[in-house]
C-alpha cells in the first residue's frame, strides 16, 4: 500500500537510483555544481514515537482516500497497529518490561510505520526546500537528494530539520562523490560516473561453493554479481575492474575457475548475440554500453517484487 501511493519518492535499490538519476540528467538539471546530498536516521526504528505515529498512519490513509484496505477499516487498522506496537513485552530479572517508544526491530509492521512516518516529516522538513525539479528519494531511513545551490544552503536546511523532532536525528553527508546504499556516485564536472561501492569493513564473503546449498544458488550469486557489475559501472574500464574482483571474490570461496568461466558465458550469451561456445567477450566499449543499456531497461527482481506487492493490495476509496 505505502509503495503504491509514494513510489515517486521511493528508491527500491541502486539501480532504481541510477534510473531516476538518469531521467534527472536527461531532462537537463544536472550540471557541474550538482551537489549530491544524503543522511540516515539514528535508530528510527526504535525512537519512533507510538502515539504520533498511529496518527501519521490515520492521516496517510485518510489523505490517499482508502476508507478500506483488504476490507479492513481505518478504525481497525489504527486499534491492530495499537497492539502491536504496545504489546512488545518481555520479563529480566523478575521484572516486567514494556516498550514505550518505537517498534521491535526486524517487525515488517515497524518497517511500514516508520516508512509512514518519514512521508509525514520529509513533507514537513526537506521537500518544502527542494526545487521542483531536484530528485528525491528514501530508502526506508537513508534519504539521497539533489542539491543545485549554494552548500551553505543546503546545511541549513538539514539543520533546521535535524531540529524538527526530538526523535529524529540526521548523520548527513554533501559532496560531489558519495555513497549511497551499494552504488558510488560522482559528478566529474557535469558528468555523472557509477561504481558498485564497497564497504572498506566488507569482508569478501558469499555463499561457499563447499556448502551444500541447492546448484542454481551459486549459479544466482555469479549472475547477480554480473547483473550488478554492468548496471553500476557507468565506464568499460570500471566494469574490467569489478570483473576481476568478482573473479577474485569467486576464487576466494572456492568456486572452480571453469564454473566461473561456464556461468559468465551463460550470462553473456543470454544478452548478446553470438554463436561462438568459447567465452562472449565484451572487447571494447561499444558492445559494452549495449550490454549495460539492455540491462538498465530491465527492472531488477526487487523493484518487480515491490510494484507486485504494492498491485496485490485491494482498496476502498471514498470521495
Amino acid at each position: 500500500l505505502f509503495n503504491r501511493f509514494v513510489r515517486h519518492t521511493t528508491i527500491v535499490d541502486g539501480a532504481d537510483l541510477l534510473d531516476q538519476l538518469h531521467k534527472y540528467i536527461d531532462k537537463g538539471y544536472f550540471n557541474s555544481s550538482t551537489l549530491f546530498i544524503t543522511f540516515d536516521i539514528t535508530n528510527l526504528y526504535t525512537m519512533l514515537p507510538q502515539e504520533e505515529s498511529l496518527t501519521i498512519l490515520a492521516e496517510f490513509l485518510r489523505v490517499h482516500h482508502c476508507e478500506k484496505v483488504n476490507d479492513v477499516s481505518i478504525e481497525t487498522i489504527i486499534e491492530l497497529a495499537r497492539i502491536v506496537l504496545q504489546a512488545n513485552v518481555f520479563v529480566y530479572g523478575n521484572k516486567f518490561y514494556r516498550q514505550i517508544i518505537g517498534g521491535a526491530m526486524g517487525s515488517a509492521f515497524t518497517l511500514t510505520l516508520a516508512n509512514i512516518f518519514m512521508w509525514k516529516w520529509e513533507r514537513q522538513t526537506i521537500l518544502p526546500k527542494l526545487a521542483s525539479h531536484e530528485l528525491y528519494g528514501r530508502y526506508i531511513d537513508d534519504v539521497f537528494f539533489t542539491w543545485n545551490e549554494s552548500e551553505e544552503n543546503v546545511q541549513q536546511v538539514l539543520e533546521a530539520a535535524n531540529k524538527f523532532h526530538p526523535n529524529i536525528k540526521l548523520d548527513y553527508h554533501i559532496g560531489k562523490s558519495i555513497p549511497f546504499l551499494d552504488v558510488l556516485l560522482t559528478n566529474n564536472n557535469g558528468i555523472l560516473s557509477s561504481s558498485i561501492y564497497h564497504k572498506p569493513s566488507a569482508e569478501p564473503l558469499v555463499v561457499s561453493f563447499m556448502s551444500d546449498h541447492p546448484r542454481h544458488v551459486f549459479r544466482n550469486v555469479v549472475q547477480t554479481a554480473l547483473m550488478r557489475a554492468v548496471r553500476y559501472s557507468s565506464t568499460f574500464e570500471v566494469f574490467n575492474y569489478e570483473l576481476r574482483r568478482i573473479r577474485l571474490l569467486l576464487l576466494y570461496n572456492s568456486y572452480p575457475l571453469n564454473y566461473i568461466n561456464e556461468q559468465f558465458r551463460r550470462f553473456f550469451l543470454d544478452f548478446m548475440s553470438s554463436s561462438s561456445a568459447l567465452l562472449p567477450l565484451i572487447d571494447n566499449e561499444n558492445r559494452y554500453f549495449v550490454l549495460r543499456q539492455k540491462l538498465l531497461a530491465q527492472p531488477t527482481a526487487k523493484q518487480t517484487q515491490v510494484d507486485q506487492s504494492a498491485a496485490r493490495v485491494s482498496l476502498v476509496n471514498h470521495d
